[in-house]
């Protein structure tokens, strides 16, 4: 499973917490390199490639996903099954 996060076309205040499966990917579209971070790196793989990131979640638990836009940070909890 694939959640894309246009970071252009969401409210992110709106976006508190989301609900994936092992193996789930989280692409965030719209953002630098280096700028996304996560509390819990053991539990993901995370890739970097032209303005997209791509969170794939390898491990039950949950992660504190930090967005920073417009001069705030934005985080999103995701609890993995």
């Amino acid at each position: 499973m694939r959640y894309d996060l246009p970071l252009a076309e969401t409210e992110l205040e709106l976006l508190r917490s989301l609900c994936f499966a092992t193996g789930a990917v989280l692409r965030i579209q719209g953002i630098g390199p280096g700028l996304v971070t996560v509390d819990r790196p053991e539990l993901v793989s995370q890739h970097y490639e032209a303005g997209v990131v791509d969170i794939r979640f390898v491990r039950p638990g949950t992660v504190d996903v930090r967005i920073p836009k417009e001069a705030r940070e934005h985080t999103i909890t995701v609890v993995v099954r």
